[in-house]
């Protein structure tokens, strides 16, 4: 089989699903299984520095190649978990070769199936080799696509001295699912001058921009009155965490939202008539109706606290902000990425991030980060599915920025 498909089977085979609810780093103890093993593998392959740090935060380093000392030191991260979404657990690959543009049986007992005709991008890739679920569990290239990406690209490398380059970095980090996987990333220490997370969807995807992003809880305290007696003195919050709900803009969700238009997206709800609780995230790409946005929330609760008193509190926090801010001072950054893109024949497809990444905190900590595709699809879910070919198109271009870098700086 092609190593770069075992190399990327090996690794989505490991659970590193992470877990929000933990405060320690990793949040869970299997991601140190993935992440010991790539330690050993990176070693292997002939990189220099190789290190994993008490949070399991890998950094190792491809030596320059090139006489000219001028060379930016570059770098490529991406991350091991996946995501609390769904089942990481005994994930089991199914492999369609030569796949036909129809329907992909997933899973026949409980008929599950991956439809060009609801998922549509499937129809990029009739005539490849598509890698899938079996409709049980996510599948992992989110981001064990990125990773198998950036190791086979530092092996090519090692294996073909007549491209030069300069110093490259990379680093591998845990729990970038549950939003912290910048947290406790040392950028002095990885010492790029920037940086690319290979984290992104579809072939061609080039991202430089991504959301503001703030989570929300709100608290509701209720008083448990005998409904025969319950006039004047109920306080059900159940039913002011539904009044809550309903005076969020109806038409800002997920669902109903693309391009650069913001949301409030409710994920988590639980009550009874002491005590309910609302838990959701606020995202847009503008800084200023950001603003607006949590501050909508205030003004919801004081509406209700008027209506019912003092029963409702919030806590509002800050999760990341849009990396465009620090990109594009150096956009030349995002034109090396699009340059490897055009001169291998890959359309770049230059859009905002629906979402965050490793990148975006990183921004903010005086890396410049963009983000590329990794290739897959239907991330955080059964339907979740990556072609071989895109991780090849990812590995090429991760070679060709590489070469691009070095040749811009003679």
């Amino acid at each position: 089989m092609n190593p770069i498909l075992n190399r990327f089977l090996s690794y989505v085979t490991v659970d590193t699903q992470s877990d929000p609810h933990s405060a320690s780093t990793p949040s869970t103890e299997k991601q140190w299984i993935l992440a010991n093993k790539l330690v050993e593998e990176l070693k292997e392959i002939g990189l220099s520095d190789v290190e994993i740090d008490e949070n399991a935060y890998i950094m190792a380093t491809l030596p320059s190649n090139s006489p000219n000392s001028n060379i930016p030191v570059i770098g490529f991260i991406a991350h091991f978990d996946t995501s609390p979404d769904f089942s990481g657990t005994n994930v089991s690959p199914q492999i369609i070769e030569n796949y036909d543009g129809k329907d992909i049986v997933l899973n026949k007992e409980q008929h599950i199936i991956l439809s060009p005709d609801y998922f549509d991008d499937l129809l990029q890739y009739k005539g490849q080799t598509i890698i899938t679920t079996d409709g049980t569990t996510l599948l992992g290239a989110d981001d064990k696509a990125g990773i198998t990406e950036i190791v086979s690209a530092m092996e090519y490398l090692i294996n073909h001295p007549e491209i030069q380059h300069g110093t490259i970095k990379i680093g591998f980090t845990p729990d970038e699912e549950i939003g912290r996987g910048a947290h406790k990333f040392d950028v002095e220490k990885f010492g790029a001058d920037w940086a690319y997370t290979m984290d992104g969807s579809q072939v061609g995807e080039l991202e430089y921009e991504n959301f503001n992003a703030a989570s929300a809880k709100i608290s509701i305290s209720g008083k448990s009155v005998h409904p025969g007696y319950a006039k004047g003195k109920m306080i059900n919050a159940i039913s002011i965490a539904n009044e809550f709900m309903s005076l969020l803009p109806e038409d800002e969700v997920p669902q109903k939202t693309t391009g650069r238009e913001g949301f409030f997206h409710v994920h988590h709800i639980s009550g009874e008539i002491e005590k309910a609780t609302i838990e959701l995230i606020i995202r847009d790409h503008d800084k200023e109706l950001f603003e607006e946005r949590k501050k909508l929330i205030s003004t919801i609760k004081n509406q209700l606290t008027f209506t019912h008193g003092e029963c409702i509190n919030i806590e509002v926090k800050d999760q990341y902000f849009n990396m465009k801010e620090k990109v594009t001072p150096v956009y030349h950054i995002v034109e090396t990425a699009k340059e490897a893109m055009e001169s291998l024949n890959i359309t770049p497809i230059i859009k905002p991030i629906r979402g965050g990444t490793d990148g975006s905190q990183l921004s903010f900590m005086g890396l410049p980060c963009p983000n590329i595709f990794a290739g897959g699809h239907n991330f955080h879910g059964k339907y979740e599915y990556v072609p071989l070919e895109s991780i090849e198109s990812a590995i090429q271009v991760i070679v060709k920025i590489c070469e691009l870098t070095a040749k811009k700086s003679k």
